[in-house]
């Protein structure tokens, strides 16, 4: 089904936007696992909007009630049924027929005969992601008792660039100063820079776009499989899940297409009596399988779709041309939100495939 992720590990995210809750069922989770709703709520608290210029106006306190597979602090090993409620909604600025460049109203519309949910995106609004962040923070907990750990930040917004990872040393400190940080830099020498681009595209009544790196740590070599069902394959459907990602890269990226083999192969050497690589140009991955170095991937982000420029459109009822302008609250800047969603994902896929072989 569309809103199913995963073999073993597996979530399965319901809702829409503006209904009373949005949610996730999570199966797989294996009994007995503490599970530390304070790092939960953490998690989640860093994609949740908090009153910046870059977030949007609506304010969800997104509290997470687990209504199954928990009891006493610890998994049952049952379904594990989470909900989240939809609390601030303006459902009055949302019409049916209002067709709105960059969203999924035709496309939606045209899928499901008329039927689609069209307050705030319905089930194909970034609301939806929220559910997917709480599974991720489960995933990510679980990973770090395997000492495995998720490290997240925005390589750049509006062509301004932060530093990026080193792809052979990343470090936990690195990982866990990143969550701290509401825009997660390396460098905070560039945020002053990013937030003016989103205020003078917000003041224009524009968006930006942006993207992100992400690297997992600490994942042993022999995870994954070839072809349709390695680790890059089954990272990016997820990734690409995510509403508004656009391009996804690993490694060195797009910078392949500029090298030559000897610059891209990765050189191995011993380090003790373990293989290791002494690069990491091909992002911890090779033939779709780990090889215990960093996987290390970039997430493009398009420019927030709703935007209040006045945009030619046409009418999903009446088949007439309009001119629109997009009502609501809105990010001018998604990106900085997205982080969370992109570590979450990526916290999800690696469980499911580690859960696969035993791990």
């Amino acid at each position: 089904m569309s809103s199913i992720y995963g073999h073993t590990f597996t979530i399965d995210i319901f809702g829409e936007s503006h209904g009373s809750n949005i949610g996730v069922v999570i199966n797989g989770l294996p009994s007995g696992v503490k599970l530390d709703m304070d790092k939960i709520q953490a998690f989640m608290d860093r994609r949740r909007a908090g009153g910046e210029t870059w977030s949007t106006k609506r304010r969800e306190a997104d509290i997470p009630r687990i209504v199954s597979g928990f009891y006493n602090g610890r998994t049952t090993g049952t379904p594990l049924c989470m909900l989240l409620d939809n609390a601030d909604t303006k459902s009055k600025d949302y019409q049916q027929g209002i067709n709105r460049p960059g969203h999924a109203e035709y496309t939606g519309n045209v899928r499901y005969g008329g039927f689609a949910d069209p307050r705030g995106g319905g089930h194909f609004s970034g609301r939806l992601t929220a559910p997917l962040v709480f599974a991720g923070a489960v995933a990510a907990q679980i990973l770090e008792d395997k000492g495995i750990y998720a490290a997240t930040h925005i390589s750049q917004i509006a062509g301004v660039f932060d530093n990026a990872f080193d792809l052979v040393s990343i470090t936990k400190q690195e990982s866990d100063r990143l969550k701290t940080m509401r825009l997660a830099l390396n460098s905070e020498g560039c945020k002053q820079k990013m937030e003016q681009c989103i205020m003078d595209a917000a003041s224009a009544g524009d968006s930006v776009g942006g993207e992100i790196e992400c690297a997992v740590l600490g994942v042993p070599a022999g995870i994954g499989s070839p072809m349709m069902d390695g680790v890059e394959s089954r990272l990016s459907s997820l990734i690409f899940s995510v509403p508004a990602v656009k391009a996804l890269s690993f490694g060195a990226g797009n910078a392949f297409a500029g090298m030559k083999g000897s610059e891209a192969n990765d050189a191995y050497t011993m380090d003790g009596d373990k293989i290791t690589a002494k690069t990491n140009n091909n992002g911890g991955l090779i033939g779709g399988i780990t090889n215990g170095m960093p996987i290390v991937f970039r997430t493009v982000i398009k420019p927030t779709a709703s935007i209040s420029l006045p945009q030619q459109t046409v009418n999903l009822v009446s088949k007439q041309q309009e001119t629109l302008k997009v009502q609501g609250r809105h990010d001018p800047c998604i990106v900085p939100r997205a982080v969370p969603v992109i570590e979450a994902a990526a916290c999800i896929c690696i469980l499911d495939m580690m859960m696969e072989r035993g791990h």
